[in-house]
């Protein structure tokens, strides 16, 4: 069966595969798959545990019960009522008629509790050669005295504050200030430019906007200000006020007449208290980062967030209160407002915030230095970062000078992560490498293994994990019948949604509904695709517009991908759809090899078709692939399959300001050209 192609092949990998050639893995793997699939060993340490069972077996049966208890996690100011209201389903309630604080559970419980000298946070940036450590009592002082500063510019209960700044500490104390007032936050990507920015004001339509002077990359300072007093020319809503935080010790920015200085305005406010809030209010909008036309801003609400985020701090992630945990990501994505800010927070727990590179900052052996320095507990990325070591530092030559003892797991999210990349990131890191999946929608993890519960931190091949308690995952059809096992479909969510999920889409409603629930009534449409196997774990493929369709046949890009990741000559690689005359779509590789590679480009290209053709079959038709120099890719590391696709059908590519090397792209469409594809296209803008 077509699933069966589409997944078989990940069972048959073995787990040395690392130490093997690329013509051994193939051939291991075409004997494998001549089996009945009773080769596939189950490891013991796959099975659920009981404590798991049980959870995730009372979050689906009784979850008002299961969530009224784990609500204690943080301090309410006033208890709830009623757990759950589903009666407008989709738009569900949790924790009704409940009252608390962001800020509070962040900052002041911590510091009443005794707790003020911990550290919160650290701010590591190799861009400034500075290491800063911000204890709860300093987040407690700065954070009322900023909270102060935003009423005094009429920041009331409901209003919303725009921040628009880099990966520093500062932005944690602008969003938690806000949310003391009640406020409601929406954090811009700093490498958003002036369109971007003033799209996003003009649908907010913020009372105060927060910025700093400017952030790092490790090549260029970028000017935030500059583009700020851009949007600000061209937006067409009341022009907020303005705070600026200047960055003294990288580029002072002229401030306009009307607007104000971080600093100033931190010596003459007074510290302002937590204003109680309900449950189900707004704490903060983030728009998706491919906002076109109208924009797309996620609504999350307090009470629901706070318990998911605290909750799983413990459960899915392992980490108690004495932990140092570091997610390297930026404060613009989902990531960064759920797991540098107000999980690792809420919990009590100390945050890294690292502003820099992988690979460039000076070397690739940042990541490394950053786990000993900090005695890092667990670190949380996207593979690509991990991709981007080892191209680097394939033999961890540099890594293995600094220590990762402390170091007890690295999760990773935000893309698929090929087996080869787990496999090294294993043994160069020393730990397990586990996968979670979630989206901007949802806050936190769907799926994991929840080392809260489970005593044996592995997974199954390639395998995102189980559904974490509160989430009801089907694999479902075209038709909304249920998928049978290892056959790929839609991944959907029964509702209802567990606390912490979107609440609506800001000022859009209508649209909410449309987007995620009118596919399969009674369902959240996470618009990805995978399978399940017999024991529940769930294999996450691909995002429903990157599944090629081949003659009929849906093929996944992420299982093509894996197959030609395992080549010891290709570091990083895309698969797209590109047009075919027979077959109506046919995958095109892309890739990136090792500066040291053993081969030159037409012998890889041969093993990489051979390779697929092995391990696929014929029906994947993969007959295409090239070199690049590079991929392009977002600041946060995830690659633009979609805009290669679009270049290769000659559609206009516009190139968002979030990619972190746009000259890729004239390469790109260069290559394409050459292989057939792109003919017609324009240059990408």
């Amino acid at each position: 069966m077509l699933q069966e192609l589409n997944t078989d092949f990940f069972k048959a990998r073995t787990p040395d595969t690392e130490k093997t050639s690329f013509q051994s893995i193939i051939a291991s793997s075409r004997t494998l798959r001549k089996g009945d699939g009773s080769d596939y060993i189950v490891s013991p340490h796959y099975r659920h545990s009981p404590a798991y069972d049980e959870a995730y077996q009372n979050s689906l049966e009784d979850p008002e019960k299961f969530w009224g208890e784990v609500s204690r996690c943080i301090d309410w100011s006033k208890p709830w009522t009623k757990v759950l209201d589903n009666t407008r389903s989709p738009f569900t309630k949790w924790f009704v008629g409940g009252e608390l604080n962001a800020c509070y559970n962040a900052v002041d419980r911590h510091v009443h509790a005794g707790n003020g000298n911990k550290t919160a946070l650290i701010h590591d940036s190799p861009l400034i050669s500075t290491i800063r450590r911000v204890t709860y009592n300093e987040m407690f002082e700065k954070t009322s005295k900023m909270a102060g500063a935003l009423a005094d510019l009429g920041v009331r209960k409901g209003d919303v504050v725009v921040i628009y700044m880099p990966l520093i500490p500062e932005t944690i104390i602008a969003i938690l200030a806000t949310a003391r007032l009640g406020a409601v936050h929406s954090v811009v990507f700093g490498g958003f430019a002036a369109n971007e920015l003033a799209t996003r004001i003009d649908h907010a339509k913020p009372k105060v906007v927060i910025a700093a002077s400017c952030g790092l990359e490790p090549t260029k300072v970028v000017q935030y200000t500059t583009m700020l007093n851009a949007a600000l020319d061209i937006i067409s809503v009341t022009k907020p006020r303005c705070i600026v935080f200047q960055r003294r010790n990288a580029w002072l920015s002229p401030l306009l007449p009307d607007q104000l200085d971080w600093d100033d305005l931190m010596e003459r406010s007074k510290p302002h208290p937590c204003q109680p809030v309900e449950a189900n209010d707004p704490l903060y909008i983030l728009y998706t980062s491919g906002t076109t036309g109208q924009p797309k801003g996620i609504l999350r609400t307090v009470g629901g967030h706070l318990v998911a985020v605290c909750w799983t701090m413990k459960t899915v992630y392992g980490m108690d209160k004495d932990s140092v945990w570091w997610v390297a990501s930026d404060m613009g994505w989902v990531v960064g407002h759920s797991y540098i800010c107000y999980g690792p927070l809420v919990y009590g727990a100390t945050s890294v915030m690292y502003e820099g590179k992988p690979d460039r900052t000076p070397d690739a052996a940042q990541y490394f230095r950053v786990i000993e320095q900090h005695n890092v507990n667990a670190l949380f990325c996207v593979p690509t970062a991990l991709r981007v070591i080892r191209r680097a530092d394939m033999d961890v030559v540099n890594g293995r000078k600094y220590s990762t003892e402390s170091l007890k797991t690295v999760f990773v999210a935000g893309e698929f992560c090929d087996y080869e990349t787990k496999i090294w990131a294993e043994q160069a890191f020393k730990v397990p490498i586990l996968n979670n999946w979630w989206q901007s929608e949802t806050g936190h993890p769907i799926t994991a293994l929840c080392l809260g519960y489970d005593h044996h931190p592995s997974l199954p091949k390639n395998s995102t994990g189980l559904p974490i308690p509160g989430y009801h995952i089907d694999i479902l059809r075209e038709d909304g019948s249920k998928a049978e096992a290892h056959e790929l479909g839609r991944i959907a969510i029964k509702l209802p949604l567990p606390p912490g999920c979107i609440s609506t889409l800001y000022q859009a409603d209508d649209r909410f509904k449309e987007i995620y629930f009118s596919r399969h009534s009674g369902y959240y449409d996470t618009m990805d695709v995978g399978y399940k196997d017999e024991r529940g774990f769930v294999y996450v493929m691909a995002r429903d517009d990157d599944v090629i369709n081949v003659a009929g046949h849906r093929l996944s890009t992420a299982a093509l991908e894996d197959v030609i990741m395992a080549h010891p000559d290709v570091t990083d690689a895309a698969v797209v759809g590109v047009p075919d005359p027979t077959k109506g779509e046919v995958p095109l590789c892309l890739y990136t090899m090792r500066p040291e590679a053993t081969k030159n480009e037409e012998q890889i290209n041969e093993e990489l078709i051979s390779g697929v053709r092995s391990l696929i079959g014929p029906i994947a038709s993969f007959r295409t692939a090239a070199a690049v120099r590079d991929l392009p890719r977002t600041r946060s590391g995830k690659i633009i399959r979609k805009s290669i696709a679009n270049l290769a059908r000659s559609k206009l590519v516009k190139i968002s300001s979030t990619i972190e090397d746009a000259s890729v792209y004239r390469e790109i469409k260069e290559v394409l050209q050459k292989l057939g594809y792109a003919k017609l296209a324009p240059d990408p803008q």
